[in-house]
């Protein structure tokens, strides 16, 4: 089994503590190790975008947006790559060096590879992976978390039954297979698996659960119906020995926990998760005798009406936390400043239906897309496709911008990665 290089991940702990001064967000889930952050205006919102039948090519695709406001094309669609594919496209991740993006989809094992620092403006496709399956034996890449030199990818399904027993792999930045590290099924692990996130001052990984390929490429009405498949979902976190990457201790965490947010406050050594099923607000920390444990500190809005957190994005002071909540189309905003106790301080309805959330480096802007999965979007004139950016005043967010991805024919608008020119 792989083992990642001591000396390196304490050469870059170091590096991640001064950057986490001088960094003014947290770009929703960009891992430690990724250089060239960003303090200025970014330039771009990449968007990794679903493929709808009839529309347009109907294939999956990297859609980039003007982001800047000094810029003509503004809050316009500059440049969109077609895959060719449509394969529930869902999330994407930088490599360290923050040169590429990779991306995937949740109903099949591809993973594509898109060159950004060549032109930022214009992603060209350079590789596919093909071999997720044939060398873990897991289906549906969810997370794609840089390390150093290497890309580590948790997938949320396996290739023998689609259930939710998975794991995650390892890859060089070459797209080369190193190794795959299944999700503990003993001490209280129910092997599944979604996100994953780094403290590497801590040696700490940790990684979510969601549920398999059956039961999340089903539509969700009928799926709610079905008592047998509703309880095929996660109920843990684990933490693992990052270093050795082996799990160490399992965390019950009923109702699904999706995104991990580790603070950014340098002073911190916390992490703040969702339910998706159950609407709470989950806090993993070590407790004066150094032990890691998880607890329930705060709840989103009213748990009775299954408002689906779909996710979470902290403030670069760690003091702040964006939810965005599926069902009913709003955004909220939690203040932090006792993780013991949240406090929402703020919402907005912000779409009919809406999912990811990402802030720009100095916390003044905020993105929002609108798709969570095909099967489970909305149908109707609910069933809007959007990116909206807002300005945020610390006070209320005011929209500035709306490309309307139906109208644009280009599908489902679902994961968001920034961009600037000056990383060219």
């Amino acid at each position: 089994m792989d083992r990642i290089n001591p000396r390196r991940i304490a050469l870059l702990a170091v590096a991640w503590l001064a950057l986490a001064g001088t960094a003014l967000g947290d770009e929703t889930c960009n891992s430690p190790y990724i250089s060239k952050l960003i303090n200025g205006q970014e330039d771009f919102v990449y968007v990794w975008t679903l493929g709808v039948e009839g529309l347009g090519d109907g294939s999956d695709k990297l859609v980039t947006v003007d982001a800047n406001p000094k810029s003509k094309s503004y809050g316009k669609v500059i440049h969109a790559l077609s895959t060719g594919a449509r394969v529930e496209a869902h999330h994407m991740g930088f490599t360290d060096d923050r040169r590429h993006i990779w991306a995937g989809g949740l109903s099949d094992n591809r993973i594509w590879v898109f060159d950004i620092a060549t032109d930022a403006a214009k992603p060209k496709l350079v590789q596919t992976i093909i071999d997720l399956g044939d060398k873990s034996g897991y289906l549906g890449p969810h997370t794609y978390y840089a390390l150093p030199g290497r890309m580590l990818v948790q997938a949320l399904s396996n290739t023998k039954d689609k259930g939710g027993r998975t794991g995650m792999a390892l890859y060089n930045n070459q797209g080369q297979f190193i190794a795959s590290y299944a999700m503990p099924t003993e001490g209280g692990g129910d092997g599944y698996g979604y996100d994953l996130a780094v403290n590497p001052k801590k040696n700490a990984l940790l990684t979510s659960s969601f549920t398999g390929h059956a039961n999340y490429m089903r539509p969700l009405g009928e799926l709610i119906k079905d008592g047998e498949a509703m309880k095929k979902f996660g109920n843990t976190m684990a933490l693992w020995d990052l270093k050795a990457m082996k799990p160490k201790k399992v965390f019950s965490v009923p109702g699904a926990p999706l995104e991990i947010r580790w603070s950014l406050n340098p002073k911190d050594d916390w992490a703040i998760t969702a339910t998706a099923l159950t609407s709470k607000l989950w806090l993993v920390k070590q407790d004066g005798k150094g032990e890691w444990t998880a607890k329930e500190v705060g709840t989103i809005g009213d748990p009775a009406k299954i408002l689906l957190p779909v996710d979470i994005s902290i403030t670069r002071d760690g003091k702040g936390l964006w939810v965005n909540t599926f069902m009913d189309g709003k955004t909220r905003y939690f203040d932090l400043a006792n993780p013991e106790a949240p406090k929402q301080t703020y919402e907005k309805v912000t779409g009919k239906q809406v999912n990811m959330v990402s802030q720009s480096w100095d916390g003044k802007r905020l993105y929002i897309t609108s798709s969570l999965l095909a099967n489970w979007d909305k149908g109707g004139a609910d069933n809007e496709q959007f990116l909206r950016g807002f300005a945020w005043d610390g006070k209320a967010l005011t929209q500035k911008f709306e490309v309307d991805f139906t109208k644009e024919k280009l599908g489902r608008a679902h994961h968001m990665k920034l961009g600037s020119k000056a990383l060219r």
